[in-house]
């Protein structure tokens, strides 16, 4: 049987917009047999007056038509409310359908991402898993912080806040080599409750001990692993005020004895500094005790090349938005290869966040990247499965090798 289509069930509606008719008809007749009835239209204008009324579950458009343009239109349907899917039609540049998609992603509406032409069934078929007749998708902003200070404050006194793990594999050897200690609340009523929730809420002061919190944290899980043969390396994330804090060098030194693991430090790319200058201080000063500073989400600021020449920088974190299409997009491909080549020759680790797909591993080894993570490779895990994690390894090396791709070298 159909998935889309149940034969008690009313066939859910979608609403389709592009100037081309032989694209209208195309899509008209793939919907038909994916079990959808289908409203064709040619002006925005029209859609709009009659949207309320028809009340569809999708909208399938393209960007190009006239006044107004399809950006704008994603607009227009935020403000009418629209609680169904969007999903865009290609034929214009790549990079204009990913802003697109952004923006409709910003105003709250429900996108599918984008479908190239000519439209293919499988294709439609698969951005369409998630549409279900007779029901439509309750919007909740993924970002959006719900919880107070004092909250938050009551969470640190219970220690409500666990750690979980980013496990980070080496390119080269295949490897589990390090992993990234990323926060989770573990609310008494709630359950599970993922970081963007509550950490822009964090005064300075809550995170400065929240940081203290997760690395020693972090150290004591890396001691147990220690004992059952395990040794990793630990990435921790610091705001830009904890790198300011002169306090900072001290108090590391003190959860992180001479026999700890590597501590690296990521600094988010994007995080403005005060004062640029003590910044690269308290970098140095952590630096000659042993833990090393990494930048993270790397290539979406402004400050880039700057904050390598200022600060004593060991790792660069590719941000994933560049990592996701480097199959598909040449221009995001270009960016990967040129962090890579940089950080080769600065001798520095580079690593690509976000893998989601292994086949990109290949490339990613060709253009030197040194190590990977993402959720292709392994979501984030509670400390007693790294390892288990680590004897049991995915095979990156073999999935490169039986590519015929050479690695990069590891500095």
């Amino acid at each position: 049987m159909n998935p889309l289509m149940d034969i008690d069930e009313e066939r859910a509606l979608a609403m389709v917009l592009d100037e081309d008719p032989d694209v209208v008809a195309v899509l008209s007749l793939q919907l038909h047999v994916l079990g959808l009835e289908s409203r064709c239209y040619r002006r925005a204008d029209a859609l709009l007056a009659e949207l309320d009324d028809c009340a569809p579950q999708l909208v399938i458009m393209g960007l190009e038509f006239g006044d107004p343009d399809g950006i704008e239109l994603l607009r227009l349907l935020a403000q009418q409310r629209f609680t169904g899917w969007v999903l865009l039609l290609g034929g214009v540049e790549r990079k204009i359908s990913r802003i697109a998609e952004r923006v409709g992603h910003t105003l709250g509406l429900q996108m599918l991402g984008s479908l190239d032409k000519p439209m293919r069934l499988g294709e439609l078929r698969q951005r369409l898993e998630r549409l279900r007749p007779g029901c439509k998708p309750t919007i909740v902003p993924e970002d959006s912080p719900f919880f107070s200070a004092a909250e938050l404050e009551s969470a640190l006194q219970q220690h409500e806040l666990t750690v979980h793990y980013q496990p980070q594999f080496e390119l080269s050897s295949g490897r589990l080599s390090g992993v990234e200690a990323l926060v989770r609340w573990a609310h008494p009523q709630i359950g599970m409750i993922g970081p963007a929730s509550f950490l822009p809420m964090l005064t300075a002061g809550q995170s400065r001990r929240l940081t203290c919190h997760v690395l020693e944290q972090a150290l004591a899980d890396a001691k147990r692993w220690r004992e059952q043969g395990v040794y990793l390396s630990l990435s921790v994330n610091v705001t830009a005020e904890d790198l300011m804090e002169s306090q900072l060098p001290s108090l590391t030194r003190q959860l992180a004895p001479n026999d700890s693991p590597l501590v690296v430090l990521e600094i988010t790319e994007t995080a403005a500094m005060d004062d640029e200058l003590l910044g690269s201080e308290i970098a140095a000063r952590l630096h000659l005790s042993g833990m090393e500073v990494a930048v993270d989400d790397f290539g979406v600021g402004f400050s880039s090349l700057s904050r390598l020449q200022m600060l004593p920088i060991s790792e660069l974190k590719i941000d994933r938005s560049f990592v996701r299409h480097i199959q598909q997009e040449s221009q995001d491909a270009a960016i990967v290869e040129a962090v890579a080549l940089l950080g080769r020759r600065l001798g520095i680790r580079v690593v690509a966040e976000g893998v989601e797909e292994l086949d990109c591993l290949p490339m990613l080894a060709r253009f030197g990247c040194t190590h990977v993570q993402g959720f292709g490779l392994s979501r984030p895990v509670p400390a007693e499965e790294i390892p288990l994690l680590a004897s049991d390894q995915s095979p990156i090396r073999a999935r490169i090798a039986a590519s015929g791709e050479p690695t990069g070298s590891t500095p």
